[in-house]
């Protein structure tokens, strides 16, 4: 893997990453606003060595490790640069179990929010959807149901991965779901000590990460560069919860842009591993052009004179 294969792969990451975790940095901040000074740079600091170290680096890191046990916990961390080829072959091996697993995941994260979530409609079709909520359901059930069955052709276990991906969204929904009701008791509770807030931010804080550290394997196996991107970007989120977050809520059509690399990004995961080839700068190129184009329309949007147009 050459320099510029590295450093494309590392920014898609940090793109991502950043454009994913926009409304974690906006519960953050209206959170962080109920706290003292003191407790502001506490979870500043090392909530972001922990939100680095503990989730988006060692999560991807144990992901690697239990889908190829064989590895070890250091041959996981280094695997996809290694030239063994005993590596490499359980590399490969595993690779398909992750990959749809992790794909089933994201894609049914993209359809809750297209068919069940408030959001400012960006393009033609998603006012339409949203009023289909109750279609959700058969969606994803009929999906899962297609996956299964042709990965039970090609491996029993890229089915079972594909069934855990399932299991593992109706389970971030379900802290999700959580996260929201702490949110409002943490804004409207006056007994809740900060120290209390900030356990509960770096819980909200993991549930958010879940979505960056699965789609970072569309872009790379390798978890040093998942490291990497993934942390400059939860830094970079950290820098809006600090400065700019009142400025990033008038972009009205980021969370479309992460959304719609989410599903690009899980239905090139779920290719991947049925054996359909996709070149590695292809992830990157598509988040880029995906939240650039939601960018541009959120910049036309605010210099419109009536604004909000797009709005639910």
């Amino acid at each position: 893997m050459d320099i510029v294969s590295i450093a494309l792969i590392i920014a898609g990451l940090v793109l991502f990453e950043t454009i994913t975790s926009i409304d974690n940095a906006i519960i953050n901040a209206e959170v962080l606003s109920t706290m003292s000074e003191r407790a502001k740079r506490w979870f500043l600091l090392w909530g972001l060595l922990f939100a680095v170290f503990a989730i988006r680096g060692g999560l991807p890191w144990l992901i690697v490790w239990l889908s190829t046990p064989a590895l070890g916990p250091v041959g996981a961390l280094t695997a996809t640069f290694s030239s063994d080829p005993l590596v490499i072959a359980a590399i490969e091996q595993s690779a398909p179990i992750l990959l749809i697993g992790g794909g089933t995941f994201l894609v049914f994260l993209f359809f809750h929010w297209l068919f069940l979530e408030d959001k400012n409609f960006g393009i033609m079709g998603e006012r339409f959807f949203a009023t289909k909520g109750v279609w959700f359901f058969a969606i994803v059930s009929i999906l899962l149901a297609g996956i299964v069955w042709f990965a039970l052709d090609k491996n029993p276990l890229m089915a079972f991965g594909a069934v855990v991906g399932s299991t593992g969204f109706f389970i971030v929904h379900g802290f999700r779901q959580n996260a929201e009701q702490a949110e409002e008791k943490m804004l409207h509770s006056e007994g809740m000590s900060d120290m209390s807030k900030i356990f509960y931010l770096e819980i909200i804080d993991a549930t958010f990460s879940i979505d960056g550290v699965i789609g970072a394997f569309a872009f790379t196996m390798a978890v040093p560069l998942i490291l990497i991107g993934n942390g400059i970007g939860a830094f970079v989120v950290r820098e809006l919860t600090i400065r700019n977050v009142d400025r990033i809520k008038k972009y009205l059509y980021l969370k479309n842009g992460a959304m719609y690399s989410i599903f690009f990004l899980g239905t090139i995961m779920i290719m991947d591993s049925f054996g359909i080839s996709i070149p590695f700068w292809v992830s990157p190129l598509i988040t880029f052009g995906v939240v650039g184009f939601f960018l541009a329309k959120s910049l036309r949007e605010m210099d419109t004179p009536a604004g909000h147009l797009g709005s639910s």
